[in-house]
């Protein structure tokens, strides 16, 4: 049994209908809308990446004054490790942001390991509009404090210095902190 539709006056064979679908002649609208999002993409993402502002965030120090009687230093070195990297994660999603790396000649690029005038000379010559860093510090078994600071770097002017605090001593503890530092960032920089 043959299956028949209708098109316009005119009576189709189903195979005639697969050819129009499926055949050679159908696939050129499909590749040239392809081309045309990739080609307004690639514009797009170049506009953002050329609009957005670059930042470089150190990493960050660490002072333990909890007094636990567990040894927790390789757990706790681990988590402050990863805050500047939940913190850069965080801020290359936003299309404001374009972070760039930290030059270091030490291992650990942090105002502790090499100063703040250094950490701005290193921001300076990665060409960063902004530089991040900061420390936290382990007050109790729960509580921890942390400082950030924002440096617009082709001024070399401190645009943020807080304090902020948050109960946890967690891997999950520390992304949410670095998810707020983050808002704080953003409303930082808007004023600028």
């Amino acid at each position: 049994m043959t299956d028949f539709y209708f098109r316009g006056n005119r009576t189709v064979r189903r195979r005639e209908v697969v050819k129009l679908i499926g055949g050679a002649g159908a696939t050129w609208p499909v590749l040239m809308l392809a081309a045309l999002t990739a080609w307004f993409s690639a514009g797009r993402l170049l506009a953002a990446e050329h609009h957005a502002i670059p930042v470089v965030v150190a990493d960050f120090d660490y002072e333990d004054t909890s007094g636990e009687t567990e040894d927790k230093r390789a757990a706790h070195t681990a988590r402050v490790k990863a805050f500047p990297v939940f913190l850069r994660e965080r801020l290359a999603r936003e299309d404001k942001y374009k972070v760039m790396g930290l030059d270091c000649a030490k291992v650990t690029c942090s105002a502790d390991s090499i100063g703040a005038e250094d950490l701005v000379a290193a921001a300076l010559k990665a060409d960063a509009r902004f530089l991040v860093y900061g420390r936290i510090h382990k007050m109790s078994t729960l509580i921890q404090w942390g400082s950030i600071q924002v440096v617009d770097v082709p001024r070399k002017q401190l645009l943020l210095n807080r304090l902020f605090s948050f109960r946890g001593d967690t891997d999950e503890a520390f992304r949410r902190a670095a998810e707020f530092v983050s808002e704080m960032l953003k409303d930082a920089t808007l004023k600028l």
